[in-house]
């Protein structure tokens, strides 16, 4: 194909108002098979079939490209997190694990988005379009912390939910990455990603003195008049028998 041609689909592409998806689309893909960093300007305007000058048009350098990507990635992930959350229906708890979920899916369906939301480097307070996008998505997480905080025993001091929200958004975003990737990057694991998060939370929550025993009340009193018996075996687990 000569220049002139590839010239001309170009500029149809963009008076037609393509160009700019054409790119992303195109980015996306690098992304995915590379790594946010791993491609060029001119690499995205090839994959996308348009001269090295189109992309121009819409973005300044590549960052500007990327940060696009990151910004509708947030906006994505927001929507995932708010229909998971669906205002801590119909209790805090099933709803926050709904949260968790969410989360471990949105990084296994989309890790090109995942890669360019939190892998690419760029600096997020020089860009407050996507700043803004990920502080949306962290909001989700901050209001089910702060539903959770709330539910401290009494007498207890209540944990800030700030501090909640961060240490179960860095969980998260752990399994999420080593784990629950969709792409060569994951590793094995013996159990499923969502189980391993669950276990983390509720080591957290126990940690923190929360109740975490969900039976109904009928069940754990039934379980209270049992007589104990002998000690449980650990399981032997992956790695063999606990000595």
């Amino acid at each position: 194909m000569s220049w002139r041609k590839e010239q001309r689909r170009a500029e149809r592409g963009y008076h037609h108002g393509n160009l700019k998806e054409a790119l992303l689309q195109a980015a996306l893909g690098l992304i995915a098979e590379k790594g946010p960093a791993g491609f060029t300007f001119a690499d995205a305007a090839r994959s996308a079939g348009v001269s090295p000058a189109a992309p121009y048009r819409h973005f300044r350098e590549r960052d500007e490209l990327l940060s696009s990507i990151a910004q509708r990635g947030f906006e994505q992930f927001e929507e995932a997190l708010t229909l998971a959350w669906d205002d801590g229906r119909p209790d805090t708890v099933t709803a926050f694990e709904r949260v968790g979920k969410a989360y471990l899916a949105f990084a296994r369906a989309e890790p090109a988005f995942y890669s360019a939301m939190f892998e690419s480097g760029l600096p997020v307070d020089l860009n407050p379009a996507l700043l803004a996008a990920s502080e949306r998505a962290f909001g989700i997480i901050r209001a089910a912390a702060e539903r959770l905080a709330a539910l401290a025993p009494p007498g207890m001091p209540r944990p800030p939910a700030l501090m909640m929200a961060l240490h179960i958004w860095s969980m998260s975003h752990g399994v999420a990455s080593l784990f629950a990737r969709g792409d060569a990057a994951r590793r094995k694991l013996p159990m499923s990603a969502e189980d391993l998060l669950e276990a983390e939370v509720l080591i957290y929550l126990r940690g923190l003195g929360f109740p975490t025993d969900r039976r109904p009340p009928a069940q754990k009193e039934q379980a209270d008049q049992k007589p104990p018996g002998p000690p449980p075996v650990p399981p032997s687990g992956p790695w063999g028998t606990p000595k």
